[in-house]
């Protein structure tokens, strides 16, 4: 299984990004996905996540500002960002816990992309 990123890139603060993310191979069904974040000199970190049936879970900070969605049938997250601040600069990561067709369940992590707020 695979996990792809992409919308990441350069934005001005107040400015607005949508990530992306699309996940292929032996994959059945997947369960949770998410979209975490790390900054440089800093833990990993939660930011939002979303259930198959599209209950969501947003990191306080975020919150108001950021909106996670996902297409089941296209096996892909987004992440809507807007208001962004400079303080939202971090390599974002999805995350996916996906049932593979012999009925196994595994997380996977996409490589990451890259989102810089300047000030």
């Amino acid at each position: 299984v695979q996990l792809v990123e992409s919308g990441g890139g350069l934005v001005q603060a107040g400015g607005s990004l949508r990530l992306s993310c699309t996940a292929s191979g032996n994959i059945r069904g997947i369960n949770d996905m998410g979209w975490y974040r790390q900054a440089p000199g800093k833990q990993r970190e939660s930011v939002a996540t979303i259930t198959n049936l599209g209950s969501t879970q947003y990191t306080d900070s975020v919150k108001g500002r950021f909106t996670i969605s996902r297409d089941n049938a296209k096996n892909t997250v987004y992440l809507q960002m807007i208001s962004l601040k400079p303080e939202d600069t971090a390599v974002y990561y999805c995350n996916a816990d996906v049932r593979s067709r012999w009925y196994t369940d595994e997380i996977y992590w996409g490589k990451g992309t890259l989102v810089t707020v300047s000030s």
